[in-house]
C-alpha cells in the first residue's frame, strides 16, 4: 500500500494518512451526523454535525492507539517499525519483518485488540456510572436518546472500540486474531510456513463467509449484528474481499521470504552494472546509458568507490535545455543517503529493505567498493527459477 501524507511522528514512528482515509472519514462523519440528528431532533444541526466530526476523529485516534500497541511491542522486541498508516479499513503498522518467535508474534498481535477492549470497556463503564449501567445495558438506544452530547459521544465511542477489539480477534489471518492463531500453530509445529498456510486458509474461509453473508444481506436476509440491506451487505462483502486478498498476499510473502532465507545477495545481484562518473553530463547519461539499456538507476563510481546513485526520476527533474550543463553530481543521491547491502547479506533482508522503502534497486557494496546492483526484478527472476514457489 502506498502511503499518503505524513502528519507527524509518535515514539519515533511516522504517522501517515492514506488518501482513502478521507473517504471513510467523510462517510463516518456523514452517518454520525445524520444519526445524531435522528436520535436527538431537538439538537441544533451544528451540534449534531460537530459531534459527528469529533466522534470520527476520536475513532481514528482509537485506531491509532490500537496500532501503536502493535508497533511499540514490536520495537521493544527489536523488530523495526517504519510507520503507521490510517486508511480505508482502519490502520496498519508497517512492521519491516516477521517476528523471531511464536511468543513475540503472540504479544505483538494480542496487544492491539486488548488496547481497543480496554478503551471501550473503560468508556462504557464511565457511561454506566453517568447514566446507570443497568439502563444502558437493557436498552442502549434509549440510553443514547436520553443522553447529552458528551454522554452520547462516550457511549458510541465505547461500543465501537469494543466492537473493534472483538472484530480483530476473529481468527482470520492477517487480522490480529489470525496472527494469534498463527503464533499458536507456529509454537505447536515449529514451522512458520506451515502455520502461516493453515492460518491463511482460516482467513480465506472467514473472508468467503463474509462475502456470502454480505451478498445474502443485499437480497434481504438479516444477519445477527450486521443487519440487512444493500449498503450493509456490500460493505461486509467488500471487507471479506479485502481480507481474502490480504490473507493470500500475506501467505505468499512468507513463502517468498522463506525461499530467500539463507541465500546471499551475491547469487542474484547483477554483477558489473553500468556505471557513470560524477562529472558526466545529464545529456551524456541519457544518450550513452539510459537509451542504451532498460536500467532504471545507475551507480556513480569514482576510483571503484560508490559515491552515489542517479535514477530516471532524478533526470526527469532536469529541464531538457539544461541537460548539457547539468552534471550528474548535481542530481544524484549521495552514498550517505543510500540504502545499501553487502554481497553476503541475506536476500530476505535485502527484500525487506526494498519493500520497506519502496525501492527498485539496492547497490551492493563491500568496503565502499561497488560489486553489483540488486534489482527487484532480479529477485523475481530468481524466484521464478525456484520450483518450490509453485503456490
Amino acid at each position: 500500500m502506498r502511503e499518503g501524507f505524513r502528519v507527524g511522528r509518535i515514539f519515533g514512528i511516522a504517522i501517515t494518512i492514506d488518501w482513502s482515509w478521507l473517504l471513510i472519514f467523510s462517510l463516518i462523519t456523514w452517518n454520525l451526523g445524520t444519526g445524531f440528528s435522528a436520535l436527538h431532533p431537538d439538537w441544533e444541526p451544528l451540534l449534531s454535525w460537530g459531534l459527528g466530526i469529533v466522534a470520527a476523529l476520536l475513532l481514528f485516534a482509537s485506531v491509532l492507539i490500537h496500532e501503536l500497541a502493535h508497533s511499540l511491542i514490536s520495537k521493544a522486541q527489536g523488530v523495526p517499525v517504519r510507520s503507521i498508516t490510517l486508511h480505508l479499513f482502519g490502520g496498519v503498522s508497517n512492521i519491516q519483518r516477521e517476528p523471531d518467535s511464536p511468543g513475540s508474534e503472540f504479544l505483538m498481535a494480542i496487544l492491539g485488540p486488548i488496547s481497543s477492549l480496554v478503551i471501550g470497556i473503560g468508556l462504557l463503564a464511565l457511561a454506566g456510572l453517568l447514566v446507570g449501567l443497568g439502563a444502558a445495558l437493557r436498552n442502549p438506544t434509549q440510553a443514547l436518546e436520553s443522553s447529552g452530547p458528551l454522554l452520547t459521544l462516550v457511549l458510541w465511542l465505547g461500543s465501537v472500540n469494543v466492537s473493534l477489539g472483538i472484530f480483530n480477534l476473529i481468527p482470520g489471518f492477517p487480522l490480529d486474531g489470525g496472527r494469534v492463531l498463527r503464533s499458536i500453530l507456529w509454537a505447536l509445529t515449529n514451522n512458520l510456513r506451515r502455520a502461516t498456510r493453515w492460518a491463511s486458509w482460516m482467513g480465506q474461509a472467514i473472508a468467503w463467509t463474509m462475502i456470502l453473508a454480505g451478498i445474502a444481506m443485499t437480497f434481504g436476509m438479516r444477519i445477527p449484528y450486521f443487519g440487512t440491506g444493500l449498503g450493509s451487505g456490500l460493505w461486509l462483502a467488500f471487507i471479506g474481499w479485502f481480507l481474502n486478498s490480504a490473507s493470500v498476499q500475506s501467505y505468499r510473502q512468507v513463502l517468498i521470504e522463506d525461499v530467500l532465507q539463507g541465500t546471499p545477495v551475491m547469487h542474484m545481484m547483477r554483477r558489473d552494472p553500468p556505471t557513470c562518473s560524477a562529472n558526466c553530463s545529464v545529456s551524456r547519461l541519457v544518450h550513452d546509458h539510459i537509451m542504451q539499456s532498460d536500467d532504471q538507476a545507475f551507480p556513480i563510481v569514482e576510483a571503484s568507490q560508490l559515491i552515489g546513485l542517479v535514477t530516471l526520476s532524478d533526470v526527469r527533474g532536469v529541464s531538457r535545455e539544461d541537460w548539457d550543463t547539468t552534471r550528474v553530481l548535481q542530481i544524484m543521491t549521495s552514498v550517505d543517503d543510500l540504502i545499501t547491502v553487502s554481497p553476503d547479506e541475506d536476500a530476505a533482508e535485502a527484500l525487506n529493505k526494498l519493500n520497506s522503502r519502496d525501492l527498485r534497486q539496492l547497490p551492493v557494496v563491500r568496503d565502499g567498493e561497488l560489486v553489483g546492483l540488486l534489482r527487484r526484478r532480479d529477485i523475481i527472476k530468481w524466484l521464478q527459477l525456484r520450483s518450490e514457489l509453485s503456490v
